[in-house]
Formats: structure tokens, C-alpha cells, sequence
């Protein structure tokens, strides 16, 4: 916590002050293109965006600010995110500084401002990697219950941080739509499988998590040091065909029914930027085994989990005809993960696997213990058998053509600014025609 988290800062630039996902306080970072414009760093404030270059090459920005600026090249975050805390605290500084209400730079930086709404905006990372995880005790149960009701978490959850290795190829920006996806799937009482489009599409409420500075091959992170590999946060979505699933999943795991798309939320919340929202890891319940040696960490256990409270909003073609609003299917929070984000890091290194900036981790989908903080389909409709009804009359099982998924987050604390995190959507499209 600094002077760049102080409540009554104001910026210069208007919509900056009182925006509900970008104020001077959280100044998120990632890549943009202006209209005619090749893709460069930015920084998101209010309704613009702070162009990092530009800004640089007007000499406003000095010393490890400068640097850190400079390492952001060729369209990518990954020089950046590699250099660790220190010169991303300092330009997050000196950005604070240039853009607080005052400063005497402000004609200067004023002309490096672009509007967001005439911008595109990119994956903010070239993701080498990306790996799910599980850690949503509230889902694993939910899930566990729709097919083993005596005992719906397997004797490892409670253990080790489950996760698989996604497909970093598929990952999109919010607002690129997906095709739903084929894929073979068998019902019970069917012979043989089909291939065909999957019926059961589905999201996943889940938070992203962007990795910094990398390890060496063979050289686990220590859990005391595990937080400092992490370079920034996004909203993640991790669609998934269910059918495909079911079918596919045994004896190795996700494949096809989770490699067609992920959608993400293009801007990176810093760790820096989420400073007065960090609060205790919640205990454990009475009976549940401490975390193993190589997990534990009680500053980690003390300071390293987050409260935000996270939105799924639903919108069809028809809400949308109608000049509806989208629906909101569920609220949860990420206090709900049963480990923390610096235990992922620690344990994916753990077996000496090196990590590289840019890489990119999925929480698991961070369902709440209340049916109206379920973070995904499969859960709010057991499965589809209790299809929710919309507002219009509309039902669904699963997500069908022309639904967009919308996702939400907010980060709240007493005596801080409200941060957000911007928007995570896409929207289904009609399967490919494959002869």
C-alpha cells in the first residue's frame, strides 16, 4: 500500500474519477490498437487508454518506469511481466503521478490518450503455456455430487492443487465469438458414440492468473516466494463441452471438450493495483488436512487470498431484440478457492517445471456455497435436468446459438476505490459444417 491507493486521488482525465472498473488507483495494463494503428502498451484509465510507448518517447517516464515501459515490445507484455515487482511498481508510480489531478505533465500526456471505444484490444501476453486448475471446493462438490453422491471429492482434492494442461492456442480476448464445437459423445443407452455438435456447451466462472518472472528447469519456487511469480489477474472463462467430456475424459482427462475456446478479459489487474483488497485465506474446515509442507506458508495463508465478487450475466438473441438487459445467472467471490494463487505457482514448479512470463493459469471455476453463486450451467441446472427459466419466458439447459456469457468482476475493501476488472464475453456461434 502506497500513495497510489489513496482513496481521495483524482485524475485529470474526467472519466477516470468514479469509473467503476478503471480509476486512477488500479491502472491496468495491456495491448491496443488505435484505429490504422499497429497493437502497443497500454494503460487503461477511465474511457481511455494511456499509449506506453508514446508516453515514453515523449521522455515523461525515467529511471526503472522507463525501463519497465521499454520492455513491453512488438505487441507483448512478456518483457514486462518478466522483470518482476520492482520496475512495475515503479511505473505504476510514475503513471499515478502523471496522471493525478495537478501534475504538471498533464499537456504532455494528455496528447498520448486515445479513446477506448475507438480501440481494439488483444491478448496482452504471448502465452506460452496455459494450465486449468480446480481450486473451487464449492464446484468440485457440485460436480462430484451429479455423479458420485456418497463421495463427491476424490481422497487427492484436499491435497494437491488439481489443474490440467489447457491449450494456449485457443485462448481469445473478450469479444472474439467461438464456433460450438464437435466432437464425439455417447449416450447411455447408445451402442456406439457419434460425432457431431455438442449439445451441452457450458462456461466457467474462474479467474486468471498471469505468471512474471520465470524459474529455472529443475529449480522449484519456494511457497515464500511463490506470490512474486505472479505478474497480474484477469477474468477467464473456460468454455466447455460437456457431452464431449463425459465421454472423453476417462482415464486421462480434458481434451477437446476444453481446448476450443477460453475467453479472457484483456487487461492485467496488478498485484500492486489489488494491494487493499487482499485478505486471509479462509480456514479449513475442522478434519481437512493442513497443506504439506511444500504448500504451506503463513504470510501466504494470512495475506494471499482475494475478495472480489465476481458476475455471470447471460444475454440471448431474443433479450436482446427485446432491448432487454442480459440476466444474471450467479454472484460468487474468489474467497471461495481452496488453495491460493502462490499455492498453484508453488506446486506446478514443484516437480521442476519452468515457468515463463506469460504464462497463463486458470483458478477453476469459483462457484459459492449458495445455489445463486454457482459459477457455471452445469451446476445451476443439475446437469440440465432443472433448465433455469429467463426473465422473457426463455429456458436453458445448456447455452445455445447467439447466447453471449458476460463476466464480471469487482474488487472492494472499506477506505479503498472500487477497482474492476473490464469486460470477459463471447458469444456462441452456430458449429462448423464438417462433410
Amino acid at each position: 500500500m502506497d500513495e497510489t491507493h489513496t482513496p481521495a486521488l483524482q485524475s485529470w482525465v474526467p472519466s477516470a474519477n468514479g469509473h467503476p472498473d478503471f480509476p486512477i488507483q488500479n491502472l491496468p495494463l495491456g495491448i491496443f490498437s488505435p484505429a490504422g494503428g499497429a497493437p502497443r502498451a497500454g494503460v487503461a484509465i477511465g474511457d481511455q487508454i494511456l499509449d506506453l510507448p508514446a508516453l515514453a518517447a515523449a521522455g515523461l517516464l525515467h529511471g526503472e518506469a522507463l525501463h519497465a515501459a521499454e520492455a513491453a515490445q512488438g505487441g507483448t507484455l512478456n518483457g514486462l511481466l518478466a522483470l518482476g515487482a520492482g520496475p512495475r511498481q515503479a511505473l505504476r508510480q510514475a503513471l499515478s503521478a502523471l496522471l493525478a489531478r495537478g501534475g504538471a505533465a498533464e499537456a504532455h500526456a494528455s496528447a498520448v490518450l486515445h479513446e477506448a471505444a475507438g480501440c481494439a484490444l488483444h491478448l496482452p501476453a504471448a502465452i506460452g503455456d496455459y494450465t486449468d486448475f480446480y481450486t473451487g471446493i464449492h464446484h468440485a462438490t457440485a460436480i462430484g455430487k451429479l455423479f458420485r453422491p456418497d463421495a463427491p471429492l476424490l481422497p487427492n482434492y484436499k491435497y494437491v492443487p488439481i489443474g490440467y494442461h489447457g491449450r494456449a492456442s485457443s485462448v481469445r480476448p473478450s469479444g472474439v465469438p467461438f464456433r460450438r464445437p464437435h466432437g464425439q459423445r455417447k449416450s447411455a443407452e447408445a451402442p456406439a458414440p457419434v460425432f457431431e455438435p455438442c449439445r451441452n456447451l457450458d462456461y466457467e466462472l474462474e479467474l486468471g492468473v498471469w505468471i512474471g518472472p520465470r524459474n529455472e528447469p529443475g529449480a522449484p519456487i519456494d511457497i515464500a516466494h511463490a506470490a512474486s511469480h505472479i505478474a497480474g489477474y484477469c477474468l477467464l472463462n473456460d468454455w466447455s463441452a460437456r457431452d464431449i467430456q463425459a465421454w472423453e475424459y476417462q482415464p486421462l482427462g480434458p481434451f477437446l471438450a476444453k481446448s476450443f475456446a477460453t475467453t479472457i478479459s484483456p487487461w492485467i489487474i496488478t498485484p500492486e493495483a489489488l494491494a487493499p483488497f487482499r485478505i486471509a485465506q479462509p480456514a479449513r474446515p475442522e478434519g481437512d488436512p493442513a497443506p504439506l509442507p511444500y504448500l504451506a506458508n503463513a504470510a501466504d495463508q494470512a495475506h494471499g487470498a482475494l475478495n472480489i465478487t465476481l458476475e455471470v450475466l447471460l444475454s440471448t438473441p431474443a433479450l436482446r431484440a427485446a432491448g432487454k438487459a442480459p440476466f444474471r445467472l450467479s454472484r460468487g467471490n474468489t474467497q471461495h478457492a481452496y488453495w491460493t494463487m502462490a499455492q498453484l505457482v508453488a506446486h506446478h514448479s514443484s516437480n521442476g517445471c519452468d515457468l515463463r512470463p506469460g504464462d497463463l493459469f486458470g483458478s477453476g471455476t469459483l462457484s459459492g456455497p449458495t445455489p445463486d453463486s454457482l459459477g457455471s450451467l452445469m451446476e445451476l441446472t443439475s446437469n440440465g435436468r432443472s433448465p433455469i427459466t429467463l426473465p422473457n419466458g426463455e429456458t436453458r439447459r445448456f447455452l445455445e446459438d447467439g447466447d453471449e456469457i458476460q463476466l464480471h468482476a469487482r474488487a472492494e475493501a472499506p477506505g479503498a476505490v472500487t477497482i474492476g476488472f473490464g469486460l470477459c464475453s463471447a458469444m456462441v456461434l452456430p458449429a462448423a459444417t464438417i462433410t
